[in-house]
């Protein structure tokens, strides 16, 4: 007599399954095994390949997790159908974390309606119809309506300025639009964007796609509302908000005072021209992935500039990678409240949880962890610098995309390695912290407590 399985196993292996720390990252790599299936068919190529596997494999995870790095110039390799293939990964891969981080949140916050309520938290995910289908659409017409404005105005530059004809222009304007909302980074030509620098029909529309995805979906619809004072923010808008500010004009002035006057970088650009360079410095490691200059003769100062803005990345909820942004302020603010001895972090007058603490110390970490394992095996498996093993690293956890140059002529072991440290920075951080977030429990009895000797 065949055995049925007992309810309770049924349900054990039912919500395994439907955990979001499981079935999140499931879902990304099926997604990377079909792109991979797609980029490897001829048609998708110029020519033959005979790394074609790894190229395929690691230019699917890249556009999925909306990186950017790649092993192959996108503009040669890929035919029209390749493009196509990688501009649809980026826009399942950005819509999937906006749309998964933004619920989340949503459901971690117990802002939206639930059939029933969560049972221990973990019992079950299921939202309610209507609130999910609501959000889903919202982010959907917000990603489309940022990226068709974005594309309108690269489209009509590209076919009055560069003598490109219509469909070869819309082309061109969709697929950056798309890449820059995303944060993705992949570009058409073969110097990304170095060949644009200095037109700021290209450069500051591109910057604002940019900002606008890295800002974050909870973040956009609170500003388009409008009906909120700045008084009455939450304390995420204001960290959002105010901290991209900060990075940004950081940011800015930090590459225009290393790079203004080097030959190599912004040194032989008109005004106009510096100025964008200086913006876009600012700007595309907030982890976009384009770059307006070779990062490959950026002087030492503005290669670590890089790398913090890199790793802090932007906005909750959003198409940015790093640890994000609330992760560092909330992490500044617990040590300035240290420093004043104060036994609560506040911030705007809002006291912040020890649990919210803990969870933005274990991402940071984890984070630093990623990034120093990393760097140490692309160092064993590769005869290049610290400086620029570093680099690229961070822009790979960071789902950024920027290299100083070294990635098309890495070794097939140390590309898996950036494909390990690109899933982990896109999918790691996200189920880290909702996995942290749902698996806390309120302990009903406290241990003696003890005070090691810090610092």
């Amino acid at each position: 007599m065949p055995r049925h399985p007992e309810p309770g196993n049924d349900n054990a292996v039912r919500r395994a399954l439907l955990h979001p720390v499981r079935s999140v990252p499931l879902a990304f790599l099926a997604v990377i095994a079909v792109g991979t299936a797609l980029l490897m068919l001829p048609l998708a190529r110029t020519a033959e390949d005979p790394e074609v596997f790894m190229n395929a494999l690691f230019t699917s995870v890249s556009a999925v997790c909306v990186t950017g790095l790649v092993t192959v110039d996108t503009a040669t390799h890929w035919t029209l159908f390749g493009q196509a293939v990688i501009m649809g990964l980026i826009q399942v891969g950005g819509f999937g974390i906006m749309t998964l981080a933004t619920l989340l949140a949503l459901l971690l916050r117990k802002s939206i309606g639930l059939r029933g309520q969560l049972v221990a938290q973990t019992e079950t995910h299921t939202l309610n119809l209507g609130d999910v289908r609501s959000v889903l659409v919202r982010v959907a017409k917000l990603m489309l309506g940022f990226e068709a404005i974005t594309a309108v105005l690269l489209t009509g530059r590209f076919w009055l300025a560069y003598d490109q004809n219509p469909a070869t222009a819309l082309w061109h304007g969709a697929f950056h639009a798309v890449s820059a909302f995303n944060n993705a980074g992949f570009a058409l030509y073969s110097d990304s964007l170095i060949g644009f620098a200095g037109d700021p029909w290209i450069i500051v529309p591109i910057c604002l796609a940019v900002i606008g995805g890295g800002l974050g979906f909870p973040v956009i619809i609170q500003l388009l509302r409008g009906d909120l004072k700045i008084k009455q923010w939450s304390v995420h808008l204001r960290l959002t908000v105010y901290g991209t500010l900060l990075l940004l004009v950081l940011g800015t002035a930090l590459f225009a005072a290393f790079e203004w006057n080097r030959n190599e970088t912004l040194g032989g650009m008109s005004f106009t021209g510096k100025l964008l360079g200086s913006l876009a410095g600012g700007v595309f490691p907030r982890t976009a992935g384009f770059n307006s200059i070779d990062y490959g003769a950026a002087s030492p100062e503005t290669l670590m500039v890089t790398n913090i803005l890199m790793f802090i990345g932007g906005g909750s909820a959003g198409t940015a990678g790093g640890i994000k942004i609330t992760t560092f302020l909330v992490l500044a603010f617990s040590i300035w409240n240290e420093v004043r001895g104060r036994d609560e972090v506040t911030i705007a007058h809002r006291s912040i949880s020890a649990s919210s603490q803990r969870q933005a110390l274990s991402v940071a970490l984890l984070g630093v962890a990623a990034v120093v394992g990393g760097t140490l095996l692309l160092l064993i498996l590769t005869d290049y610098s610290l400086e620029r093993v570093v680099f690229e690293s961070i822009s790979a956890f960071a789902t950024v995309g920027l290299s100083t140059g070294i990635t098309p002529g890495l070794p097939p072991s140390a590309e898996l390695v950036l494909i390990a440290l690109m899933f982990m920075g896109r999918i790691g951080t996200v189920t880290v912290a909702s996995a942290l977030a749902l698996s806390s429990r309120p302990r009903l009895y406290r241990l003696p407590e003890e005070r090691p000797i810090l610092g």
